[in-house]
């Protein structure tokens, strides 16, 4: 267990100070492997490449088709066609606002989170600059709309976080949606009182907007598809997820091929973003892979066993361990997909078992599994957390305390009336 503590400590201090998870991990594995008596070669060939080939094999698939989706979405102008039709409804006098509701809707429709925020970004900035808001919290809206309940709470979203459980809780995306949407309106109330809040205080503070750096000017387009062919490809992947129960594959190449028709004058960009979308694709696969090969390796020694009663042993009903478990390995790795997959590999089977036994029904444990990994993942080693404050040109100093409220607190606290609800079997 000491091999695991220190395995897992050391990972998240090397992340947070900008090391890449990729080679890390499996030097992390290691001590854990030294640590558990296991063979080193072995435990690094066989054991971590094990878990590590598994999680690409199964889904690098979702990771590439959404990474494609995203960035054609991105090229084609459709994206920001959606955030700026959004932006119009809401006006600068409501621009927070504004800029939840056009991030969530890019995340519910599939787009990847490191795409929205290349989409939002030009439009959020202006409209901060409409309404005399601080830059401060810029990051923290955009983070408000993405990376809580449209990525994990609700019921439906195509987001890989919520499609992990349903291999483990043979389950589907629109599992416990009371649970979901009881959730999602914690984290998206929340996160608005608490910033139109801070955006008081910082105004009577006397901050307010101030221009970005030369290096984060933004670029109007010059021409974009009408909104309203923008949000279809967004709605097929929904509605062929969810109404019509098609394999996420599926799905994902539904809405790219309609990108692909609405824009069809736009063809000679397809290729690059294509290319584009799978190379990213790529490097997002490899590190929540290596996340998992560390995870798989933990799972593989002594101490994990007595690790697992301890957190199975938590005199509460399972849905609290389950929550406790996903969020830690999520924090660790600053990775909500990787500290999911971690888990539920781990103790999925055992969870399962429990659902369909004496309960809590396996819905219940998929949503929050869901909810649970957008909990601690947003720690400021989260590779969404770094890339949103490089785009909007802010530091951790600057702007973190706003993103952690959004994406760590409300998410957290939501998980409570989730657990409420799972437990007296509503769901």
């Amino acid at each position: 267990m000491l091999g695991i503590f220190i395995g897992l400590v050391l990972l998240m201090v090397l992340a947070y100070r900008g090391w890449s998870i990729i080679w890390i991990a499996p030097i992390c594995a290691g001590i854990v492997a030294w640590f558990g008596g296991l063979n080193l070669l072995d435990a690094y060939t066989d054991t971590y490449m094990g878990g590590f080939v598994k999680f690409a094999k199964e889904w690098f698939p979702v990771f590439m088709l959404g990474a494609i989706f995203g960035k054609l979405m991105e090229y084609s102008g459709m994206a920001h066609s959606v955030a700026v039709g959004i932006a119009r409804i809401f006006g600068k006098e409501r621009a927070i606002l504004g800029v939840i509701i056009a991030s969530s809707v890019l995340a519910y429709g599939g787009v990847s989170v490191f795409v929205v925020v290349f989409a939002v970004y030009p439009l959020a900035v202006n409209m901060f600059r409409e309404a005399n808001i601080s830059r401060r919290l810029l990051p923290g809206t955009i983070v408000a709309g993405m990376m809580t309940f449209a990525m994990t709470a609700m019921p439906g979203t195509p987001q890989i976080q919520n499609l992990i459980p349903t291999s483990y809780f043979n389950t589907t995306a629109t599992a416990a949606p009371i649970i979901g949407l009881v959730a999602s309106a914690v984290m998206a109330i929340g996160s608005l009182v608490y910033l139109n809040r801070r955006e008081r205080v910082l105004r009577e503070a006397g901050e307010v907007f101030t221009e970005p750096g030369e290096g984060h000017r933004t670029e109007e387009r010059e021409k974009c598809p009408h909104i309203i062919l923008s949000l279809l490809p967004l709605l097929a992947v929904i509605i062929t997820l969810n109404l019509l129960g098609w394999n996420i594959v599926i799905a994902l190449c539904t809405g790219i091929l309609l990108i692909l028709l609405i824009a069809i004058r736009e063809f000679k960009g397809f290729t690059k973003a294509v290319n584009s979308g799978a190379s990213d694709s790529v490097m997002a696969m490899i590190n929540t892979s290596a996340a998992v090969g560390f995870g798989t390796i933990v799972r593989s020694v002594p101490g994990f066993e007595k690790l697992s009663d301890m957190i199975l042993g938590i005199n509460a009903n399972p849905l609290i361990s389950e929550a406790i478990a996903v969020n830690v390995l999520a924090g660790a790795t600053g990775s909500a997909s990787g500290g999911l997959g971690i888990t539920l590999e781990a103790l999925g089977s055992h969870y399962y078992e429990i659902a369909t036994t004496t309960g809590p029904a396996p819905e219940a444990f998929h949503r929050i599994a869901s909810i649970a990994s957008g909990g601690l993942d947003s720690l400021p080693h989260n590779g969404a957390i770094l890339t949103i404050l490089v785009v909007t040109g802010m530091t951790h100093k600057e702007s973190y305390k706003e993103m952690a409220v959004v994406a760590i607190v409300f998410p957290m606290i939501s998980l409570i009336p989730a657990i409420g609800l799972g437990i007296l079997g509503i769901y």
